[in-house]
C-alpha cells in the first residue's frame, strides 16, 4: 500500500517530516516497508511551448522545435512524432540532470546543435507501469498551459514523497488513502476531514436508462450503482493522473481514472460499465455456468465454474465479480452512457476465483479480506461528484441499491481496569476515550465501563480485548514498562484419573495383557461387521467433513470394531494368541445433525483369543476392580447384545449400576473378521471405573483363632447362575465366612440332563473367638435349606 504524502495531507492537517510520520506509525502498529522519493534525480527542467515545429534538413526522424521556456527561445532537436505547436512540454536546460546521473549538454544532430532536450515521463523518472499508454512511447505532453519556465518538480510535484506499507489481512480498512489518514490521525492526534460529498446537478431519472439489477447468489452482499449521461471519454486532469501515477497506478482514461482515484481513497472497489453495450440495459449478478468462457479486460478468456461469482447482462457475462471486468463492457471513446457499479462481494468467493484463475488486482486484493458494505454507496456518489467537477459528464438521479442483510454497527463494553491490568499500565479512563474517539470508534463513558460504538468498516473488533489491543498500541507497547512475569511455580503432577489409568495399565499388563492404541476414526461398515442393526444407538454417529477416506469417515462410537480389526489383524498373521487392553475415548452426538461438540467418554476394553476362556475373561475383570478397592460386583446374564453370544455373556454391574458388558463375541462377528478363533472381549465404562475405585487399604492383624473348612455341592438347573448360588451363601454367613471359593462345576449323566454339580469350598473363621462345630453345622444347614426353598437345589451326595 503507497501512501503519496502529498493526498494524505488532503485529509488531515499535519506538520511533520515523512521520516516522523513513518516512525509514529510504525510505533503505533503499522509495518512501514520503506520511504520513497518521487523526485529520481531531476534538475533544472522547465515548462515550454512549442512555437514552431520544422523537419531536419539532414535527418528523416528528427524534428527542429523551437521553443519558448519563458527567459529565453532553444532549438531543440527531437525524434518525437507527438509533438504539436502550441503543445506545453518539459524541457531539459542545459546543465539539466536526469535520472541514473545523466547530463543535458548542447549536442549536435547532424550539422545542428540542440540546447536542450524534451522529456518523457520515463525521462522524469517514472516507472513504465504507471505511465499511460498515450504518453509511453512520446514526449509528455502537459494538458493545460502553464507559466513558461516554471519548474516541472512543482507542477508533477516531485518534490513530494510516499511511505509504503505492509497492510496485515485483518485490516482491510488500511487498503485506503482515508484508511492511513485515519491512523495518521489517532496516532498523532489531530483531526481527520473527509471529502463533503454532494452532487449539484442531477438530470433525468435512472430507469429511462437501465432496466435495473437482478441478484441471484447470496455470494453478493450488496450491489449499489448510478447511471452517468452524456459521457466525454478523454485524458484526465493532470492533478488527476498525478494521484494515481504516485500510487502505483496506470492512469487510463477520465471515468476509468475515477473510479481507481475513489478505490484508492476509500478503499472500495468500483467498475464502470458501458451502457450501449449491454444487452437489454440490465444486470443479473449470479454464479457461472460450468465452463462458461467469458473474455476479461486484459483480452484472456476466462473458464469459468459454477463456483465463480460472474456480472452478466441480459444474456452474456461481462465481468467476474470483484476480479476483473469484461473486455466487452469495457469504456472506449465512443462511450456516452455509463453505469457506476459499487458492490460488495463474499471474500470468500473472490478469494477462491482469483486463487483459481491466477488473476489478482487491486479489487480483488481488497474483496479478499472483506470490505464494508456500507462503502458501497459513499464511493460510487464521490465519484459521481468526481464526475461532475472534471466536466466528464451528467448524474442521472436515482439509484440501484440491493441489501436485504443490512450490516449495523456493534457496540462492545470495555473494562478500564481490566484493560490497565492486561496491558500492565495506568492509563486513564479519559486517555483510553481518547485512543478509541481518535480512531473513530465513538466511545462513552458512565463511570464505570467504556461503551464503544464499532464503525462497520472496522472488521476486526469484535470483543473487549480487541479494543484493549487498540488502546495499547495508541498508547505505545514501547513505553509499557518491561517486567518479569508474576506468579508462583506449582509443582506439576497427574491428575486423579490419570493415575487411575496408569494403574490399570499396570494391574493388566502384569496380568499379561498388551496395551494398544487405535484410531477414532473408523469407517460406517464397522457398525455392520459387529453386528449391529440399523436403529441401534450406537449407529447415531458424528460424521467428519473432510475425511481421510471411507475408512476413516465417523467418530466411534464403541471401541469393539477397533479391537477386533487389532485382533484379526494379528491372526492373520499367523499370531496364535492375542491379549489386548485399550482405554480410549467414544464420542456421543448431543443431536443429529451436529450443533455442538459431541460428548467424549472413555472406555476400557478388554480383549483375546487363545486358550482362555470366558472365567478367564471373567477372573482378568474381577483382579482389575478388586486391585482399585471395587467389590460387590454383580454378573447377570445378557442375551440382547446382537455383538456377543446370548448364552455366553454378562453384564456388569455395582449396587445396580451399569458398568459394563464381558463375554464371548458372537460367531457372526468372528467370520465378518475371517477369525478361526473364538474372541472373548469386554467393554467397561471408564469414567464409572474412576469414581467407584477407592485406593484405601485397611490391614488387620493375623488371626488369632484357627478357621474351619466345610465343602459343599449342589445339583442346580443349568440356568441358575453361580452369583446366585454364592448369594445365598454369604447372606447366611452370619460374618463368618473367611473365604468363598468355586472348586468345581460337574455336568454328566450321573446328575441328569439340564443340571449342574456346583461345589464350594466354604473356610470360616472368626477374629474373636474359636468357632464350634455345631455353630458351622448349624449355617450349613440354614444355607442348604435356603437353596433348596429358593432355587430347587439338591445336596449332592
Amino acid at each position: 500500500m503507497l501512501l503519496p504524502i502529498r493526498w494524505l495531507k488532503d485529509y488531515i492537517e499535519i506538520d511533520k517530516t515523512t521520516r516522523e510520520l513513518a516512525d509514529g506509525l510504525t510505533l503505533s502498529g503499522s509495518h512501514v516497508e520503506s520511504i520513497s522519493n518521487f523526485n529520481k534525480g531531476v534538475e533544472n527542467i522547465v515548462v515550454g511551448k512549442i512555437l514552431n515545429i520544422e523537419k531536419h534538413p539532414n535527418a528523416d526522424k528528427l524534428v527542429i522545435c523551437n521553443v519558448d521556456v519563458g527567459k529565453e527561445k532553444l532549438i531543440i532537436a527531437t525524434g518525437a512524432n507527438n509533438l504539436h505547436v502550441g503543445d506545453f512540454v518539459p524541457v531539459a536546460l542545459v546543465g539539466a540532470k536526469l535520472p541514473n546521473g545523466i547530463s543535458i549538454e548542447v549536442t549536435n544532430f547532424r550539422g545542428i546543435d540542440s540546447f536542450g532536450m524534451l522529456c518523457s515521463l520515463r525521462e522524469l523518472g517514472y516507472s513504465d507501469t504507471v505511465i499511460p499508454k498515450e504518453s509511453k512511447e512520446g514526449i509528455f505532453i502537459l494538458n493545460k498551459e502553464y507559466p513558461l519556465g516554471m519548474d516541472i518538480i512543482d507542477i508533477l510535484n516531485l518534490d513530494d514523497q510516499a511511505i509504503e506499507f505492509e497492510i496485515t489481512p485483518n485490516r482491510p480498512d488500511c487498503l485506503s488513502i482515508i484508511g492511513m489518514a485515519r491512523e495518521t490521525a489517532a496516532t498523532f492526534n489531530c483531526e481527520l476531514k473527509e471529502p463533503e460529498i454532494e452532487i449539484k446537478n442531477e438530470a433525468d431519472k435512472i430507469d429511462d436508462y437501465f432496466n435495473g439489477v437482478e441478484v441471484k447468489s447470496h455470494n453478493c452482499v450488496r450491489f449499489y450503482g448510478k447511471v452517468i449521461k452524456d459521457v466525454t471519454i478523454k485524458e484526465s486532469p493532470l492533478w488527476l493522473q498525478s494521484r494515481l501515477m504516485e500510487a502505483g497506478v496506470r492512469p487510463i482514461s477520465n471515468i476509468v481514472d475515477i473510479t481507481n482515484f475513489v478505490m484508492l481513497e476509500y478503499g472500495q472497489p468500483l467498475h464502470a460499465y458501458n451502457l450501449g453495450k449491454l444487452d437489454g440495459k440490465k444486470i443479473v449478478v449470479r454464479q457461472a455456468n460450468e465452463n462458461e468462457v467469458m473474455a476479461t479486460l486484459d483480452g484472456i478468456e476466462r473458464n469459468l465454474s459454477t463456483n465463480d461469482l460472474i456480472i452478466a447482462d441480459g444474456k452474456n457475462p461481462i465481468g467476474i465479480a470483484g476480479v476483473m471486468g469484461g473486455f466487452d463492457s469495457e469504456i472506449t471513446k465512443d462511450t456516452k452512457q455509463v453505469f457506476i457499479e459499487g458492490a460488495n462481494f463474499s471474500d470468500k468467493s473472490v478469494r477462491l476465483t482469483s486463487k483459481k484463475l491466477g488473476l489478482r488486482t487491486e479489487a480483488s486484493a481488497r474483496f479478499e479480506k472483506g470490505i464494508d458494505p456500507n462503502l458501497c454507496e459513499k464511493a460510487v456518489n464521490r465519484v459521481c461528484q468526481l464526475v461532475e467537477l472534471i466536466g466528464a459528464g451528467t448524474v442521472v438521479k436515482g439509484e440501484i441499491d440491493i441489501y436485504e442483510q443490512k450490516v449495523e454497527p456493534k457496540t462492545i463494553t470495555l473494562r478500564p481496569e481490566r484493560a490497565n491490568k492486561l496491558l500492565g499500565t495506568e492509563i486513564s479512563s479519559n486517555k483510553m476515550l481518547g485512543y478509541l474517539n481518535g480512531l473513530g470508534l465513538k466511545s462513552i463513558y458512565d463511570g464505570k465501563l467504556i461503551h464503544t460504538t464499532i464503525p462497520t468498516y472496522r472488521l476486526d473488533l469484535s470483543i473487549e480485548a480487541d479494543l484493549i489491543e487498540e488502546i495499547g498500541r495508541l498508547y505505545g507497547l514501547h513505553n509499557i514498562e518491561s517486567k518479569p512475569l508474576i506468579g508462583a511455580l506449582t509443582r506439576g503432577e497427574k491428575s486423579y484419573k490419570k493415575n487411575i489409568e496408569d494403574k490399570v495399565k499396570s494391574i493388566l499388563t502384569g496380568l499379561g495383557f498388551n496395551e494398544v492404541m487405535t484410531y477414532s476414526f473408523i469407517s460406517p461398515k464397522a457398525y455392520d461387521k459387529i453386528n449391529l442393526p440399523q436403529d441401534a444407538i450406537e449407529r447415531q454417529y458424528v460424521k467428519l467433513i473432510n475425511p481421510l477416506g471411507e475408512d476413516y469417515s465417523v467418530m466411534r462410537t464403541t471401541l469393539l470394531s477397533n479391537m477386533m480389526e487389532l485382533l484379526s489383524r494379528n491372526y492373520n498373521h499367523g499370531v496364535e494368541s492375542m491379549y489386548a487392553f485399550e482405554i480410549g475415548n467414544i464420542f456421543i452426538p448431543k443431536s443429529l445433525p451436529v450443533k455442538d461438540l459431541p460428548i467424549e467418554k472413555k472406555l476400557l476394553s478388554i480383549s483375546f483369543y487363545g486358550d482362555k476362556d470366558f472365567y478367564y475373561l471373567k477372573e482378568i475383570v474381577e483382579k482389575t476392580l478388586g486391585r482399585l478397592g471395587i467389590k460387590d460386583i454383580e454378573f447377570s446374564r445378557e442375551e440382547n447384545n446382537p455383538s456377543f453370544h446370548p448364552g455366553r455373556t454378562a453384564k456388569l454391574s455395582i449396587k445396580g449400576e451399569s458398568l459394563g458388558i464381558l463375554g464371548e463375541v458372537h460367531i457372526n462377528v468372528i467370520n465378518n473378521y475371517d477369525l478361526k478363533e473364538r474372541v472373548y472381549a469386554c467393554l467397561l465404562d471408564f469414567d464409572k471405573i474412576v469414581e467407584l475405585t477407592n485406593l484405601e487399604i485397611k490391614y488387620k492383624p493375623l488371626p488369632k483363632y484357627p478357621s474351619m473348612s466345610r465343602d459343599i455341592a449342589v445339583v442346580v438347573k443349568e440356568d441358575i447362575m453361580v452369583g446366585e448360588i454364592e448369594k445365598i451363601i454369604l447372606k447366611h454367613g452370619s460374618g463368618l465366612i473367611d473365604s468363598l471359593e468355586l472348586f468345581d462345576i460337574y455336568r454328566g449323566g450321573q446328575i441328569g440332563e439340564g443340571l449342574k454339580s456346583v461345589a464350594y469350598s466354604i473356610t470360616y473363621r472368626s477374629y474373636e473367638r474359636t468357632l464350634t462345630e455345631m455353630e458351622i453345622n448349624n449355617i450349613q444347614k440354614l444355607i442348604i435349606a435356603d437353596l433348596e426353598n429358593s432355587l430347587d437345589a439338591k445336596l449332592r451326595s
